[in-house]
C-alpha cells in the first residue's frame, strides 16, 4: 500500500523565502535554498510554486493581504478614500523591525520582476484614485499618504534614523494632513 505524499506547509515555504532575502537579498533567492531553509525539497519548492518569479508573486500577495487587513482594521467601518489612507499610515505608523526588513526585502524581490513592478503601480494608483486633487483635503490626504510611503522606506532601507519619538510626531501630522486628529505629541 503505498502511503499518501506529504503535503508541503506553503506559509513555512514563504516564510523560508522571506527569511532567505531578508538575510541574503534577492540574490540568495533560488529553489535550492529555499527548499534548503524549508527542509523541503526543491522539487517541492517547484511543485508549490512553479517559477521563481510566482514564489516572488506568493510573497508579495501574502505581505501585501496581512497589511491590508491592519490597513482596513485601523480605518474602522469608515471605508473612503480618506479613511483608508488614515488607516494606511496608522499601519504603516505601527511598523515594527520586521516589517521594516520584510519590506525592503519584497521591495528588493519586486524590482526584480517587471510584471510585480506592474502590479504594485496599479495598486498605488488604486490606493490613490479615490481621492479628488481638485479638493484641498484630498491633496492633502495623499500628500500625507506618499511621505509616509516615503519615511516607511527610508527607514526599511536603513536611509533615516528616526527615534520612535520622531516617527511617532511625524506620522500624527501625517494623520493630522489626512484629515485624521492630531495626537499631540510634543
Amino acid at each position: 500500500m503505498a502511503g499518501r505524499p506529504r503535503s508541503i506547509d506553503r506559509d513555512r515555504v514563504l516564510d523560508a523565502a522571506e527569511g532567505l532575502v531578508a538575510e541574503s537579498g534577492a540574490a540568495g533567492l533560488s529553489f535550492e535554498a529555499v527548499a534548503r531553509a524549508a527542509g523541503i525539497t526543491k522539487s517541492g519548492v517547484q511543485y508549490c510554486f512553479g517559477t521563481k518569479e510566482n514564489l516572488i508573486k506568493a510573497m508579495i500577495e501574502r505581505w501585501g493581504a496581512t497589511f491590508e487587513a491592519e490597513v482596513m482594521a485601523h480605518a474602522g467601518d469608515d471605508r473612503s478614500p480618506r479613511a483608508v489612507i488614515r488607516g494606511h499610515l496608522a499601519a504603516t505608523r505601527d511598523s515594527d523591525e520586521a516589517d521594516y526588513s520584510r519590506s525592503a526585502a519584497m521591495m528588493t524581490a519586486l524590482l526584480q520582476s517587471p510584471d510585480q513592478v506592474a502590479a504594485t503601480r496599479l495598486w498605488y494608483t488604486q490606493r490613490l484614485a479615490g481621492l479628488d486633487m481638485a479638493k484641498a483635503e484630498d491633496r492633502g490626504a495623499a500628500l500625507a499618504f506618499l511621505a509616509g510611503e516615503g519615511a516607511f522606506l527610508m527607514r526599511a532601507f536603513g536611509l533615516i534614523d528616526l527615534d520612535e519619538g520622531a516617527w511617532q510626531a511625524l506620522f500624527a501630522d501625517m494623520l493630522a494632513l489626512a484629515g485624521g486628529a492630531k495626537e499631540r505629541t510634543d
